[in-house]
């Protein structure tokens, strides 16, 4: 089974053979070098990609040249610039391969249309929204509640173990707001505490 099918059918079951193949036709692959963007600020960017193989980080460069991460992508997980999806503006957000990777991509443009054309894909839409505003949430909600150390103790309870295997450890800090110095004496503390 196609992955990117596997993913839609995570999220409306019913998703017939007939149904799929509408998307299946829009799909073309695309690989990314470590370093590469699939989308980068003030860039527009209307796709839509699945993760196959590899890893990407989400960040938004500020003016001063700081940039502040905020998600990491991991195999199965689907990536865009939504806000510029649904807006057409330039994207205030950039996504950079953490090392090669393979997407298989579509326009935004198609899944519009299957929402408008087929109730199983704005079932899809309706609750992929959902799940990206609870994640969104549990995340600011981690940001504003947590101390730096709370967040890594999260993190480490989270299931999410892939950010601490296979992330370097300063985005590690970064994603966490902290500075990797900070990172590095939180996991020596916690070390020590078991």
């Amino acid at each position: 089974m196609h992955p990117l099918r596997a993913y839609l059918l995570r999220f409306v079951p019913t998703l017939t053979a007939a149904e799929w193949d509408l998307l299946a036709l829009a799909l073309r692959p695309r690989r990314l070098a470590k370093g590469e963007h699939f989308v980068q600020a003030g860039e527009t960017c209307s796709e839509v990609a699945l993760l196959l193989h590899g890893a990407c980080r989400l960040y938004y460069p500020r003016p001063d040249g700081e940039e502040r991460t905020t998600y990491f992508f991991f195999e199965n997980h689907l990536l865009a610039d939504y806000a510029g999806c649904l807006t057409g503006q330039p994207s205030r957000l950039s996504i950079q391969a953490l090392a090669d990777t393979e997407l298989v991509v579509f326009d935004y443009a198609v899944l519009r249309r299957l929402y408008d054309e087929v109730p199983a894909y704005e079932r899809f839409g309706r609750r992929l929204a959902e799940y990206h505003l609870l994640g969104t949430d549990d995340r600011l909600t981690e940001l504003l509640l947590l101390s730096p150390e709370e967040r890594y103790r999260a993190l480490l309870a989270s299931g999410k173990t892939k950010i601490l295997e296979r992330v370097p450890q300063h985005l590690v800090a970064n994603y966490m707001g902290i500075t990797p110095v900070s990172l590095s004496r939180i996991r020596a503390r916690v070390r020590r505490s078991g």
